[in-house]
């Protein structure tokens, strides 16, 4: 399984130069080794030891698994800094994992509590799966995304909560994170283009209607019209969209 880990890593971080680098110098990988040892005593029945493990691996390499946490082959966690796997967590084989996650439970119910990764999951750096809910296969959580319900096989999930959107006409290389969409401001833009819409039908209307309007009132409210419509381009400009 090493060897698998260590294939994983050359083939996803162009930084991997050579084994000896990254063995001794990757976190993420130190922090799994660890945490195999950890499991199989843990799930020996071994007291404290596998916890005390997990506890001397955080301290080392800044990633935080629970020894009962089940990891499967071919996982990635890049960097790793900050990352916490629950007691009930699943992770399936060559899942990609970023800093600052967390995969963890939302109270102190008993029994399955984390959530449960397919395989080739990609989960962004700050990104909150929380609960026993259930990631399906190739799924890609956003940067920052706080995911609290199912999410099917083959999707993106994005924002606060998070939501699904499909990958349309998309790259499938699960680093391209630049190219994960931003449905709110989809939305937003949807939104806007038919208010822009009916605020011109609204206009042939009035200027059917009423032949004389004065001409200072017209252009102080086009004035506020423009900044109004230029201040909503840039937020979705800024979107990338």
């Amino acid at each position: 399984m090493l060897i698998t880990d260590l294939q994983t890593i050359y083939d996803r971080d162009p930084a991997a130069r050579n084994w000896l680098e990254v063995l001794f110098c990757y976190p993420g990988l130190q922090a799994l080794l660890f945490h195999r040892v950890a499991h199989r005593l843990y799930k020996m029945g071994i007291p404290f030891i596998p916890r005390f493990m997990s506890h001397l691996s955080r301290f080392f390499t800044g990633v935080e698994i629970h020894p009962g946490a089940v990891i499967g082959k071919g996982v990635f966690i890049d960097h790793g800094m900050g990352v916490v796997i629950g007691e009930t967590a699943i992770v399936g084989d060559y899942a990609l994992i970023y800093q600052g996650v967390t995969l963890g439970g939302t109270g102190k119910e008993s029994g399955k509590r984390h959530p449960t990764l397919g395989s080739h999951v990609v989960v962004g750096a700050g990104a909150k799966v929380l609960g026993n809910i259930q990631i399906g296969d190739r799924v890609r959580i956003g940067a920052g995304s706080v995911v609290l319900r199912d999410v099917p096989s083959n999707t993106t999930v994005v924002g606060i909560p998070g939501r699904v959107t499909r990958q349309n006409n998309l790259s499938t290389n699960v680093l391209d994170h630049d190219k994960v969409r931003d449905v709110e401001a989809e939305v937003i833009r949807a939104l806007f283009e038919r208010l822009k819409t009916l605020e011109k039908q609204v206009d042939e209307l009035e200027s059917q209607s009423t032949p004389s309007i004065k001409v200072v009132i017209e252009q102080t409210d086009n004035a506020k019209s423009n900044n109004s419509d230029s201040m909503i381009e840039d937020f979705l400009d800024g979107a990338g969209i």
